[in-house]
This record gives C-alpha cells, sequence and structure tokens, in this order.
C-alpha cells in the first residue's frame, strides 16, 4: 500500500505543484528523505487525493490556513504559486487573503499579501489587479 500511496502522492504533487513542487520535496529528500516521503504519501497521496474538493478549492483552503498561522510564509509562497497552477484567478487569491484580516488579524493578512505581491511580481501579474 506504501507504493501506491507514493505513486499517488507523486502525481497530485506534479498535478498541484509541477515542477516546482517536486524540486522541493527532492530537495528535502537529500538530507530528510523519511520526511519527504511522508509530505508525497500522506499530503498528497491521501488527502490531496480525496474526492469531495477540486485541487482549486484545495489551495484556497491552503492559502487560508497558512495565511492564518502567520509563521509560515515560505509554504505560502509555494502555495499561492500552486493556487495559480491549478487555476485560481489572481483576484480570488487576494480576496482569500483579504479574508484572513477577519479571521487571523490583519497582521496575518498583510503578510500574506506581501508573499502575494512577491508571487505575482515573479508570474508577471501586474497590481492593482482589474
Amino acid at each position: 500500500m506504501s507504493a501506491d500511496r507514493y505513486e499517488r502522492g507523486s502525481r497530485m504533487l506534479t498535478a498541484v505543484d509541477g515542477p516546482a513542487g517536486v524540486e522541493v520535496v527532492e530537495g528535502l529528500a537529500k538530507s530528510f528523505p523519511d520526511f519527504a516521503r511522508y509530505v508525497l504519501e500522506f499530503s498528497f497521496g491521501d488527502i490531496y487525493a480525496r474526492e469531495g474538493l477540486g485541487l482549486r478549492e484545495r489551495e484556497l483552503a491552503t492559502v487560508a490556513a497558512l495565511c492564518a498561522l502567520g509563521n509560515a510564509q515560505p509554504q505560502l509562497r509555494v502555495h499561492v504559486h500552486a493556487a495559480l497552477h491549478v487555476g485560481c484567478k489572481p483576484s480570488e487569491v487576494v480576496e482569500v487573503v483579504m479574508q484572513m484580516a477577519v479571521y487571523a488579524g490583519f497582521p496575518a493578512a498583510l503578510n500574506g499579501l506581501s508573499v502575494v505581491r512577491e508571487v505575482f511580481a515573479e508570474s508577471g501579474i501586474e497590481l492593482p489587479l482589474d
């Protein structure tokens, strides 16, 4: 079963993050192979592969959660890229992060918008959005 989870996780990671996600996990595996396997098997092989939500919805939820945590900017950066990769509109990403001001506070939303600004600049998305 573990091999199935690993393969399913690898497929889901590629679907969500593309080559950038694969690079992150491969880099992690060089130092911490067990943890890289856990990321693939559990996060992507078990959770992301579940039915019930599409990848767009999963990424919007992930962006919201990472923004609300307030201490996960590197992971938020990866998942803002992933949200765009799976078809989320830039305006949807911005709205989700702005929504976090209500539930996680203005500092968390401001920090999240800072990450969004950086990722959008890297992706050629001009702000302000129309």
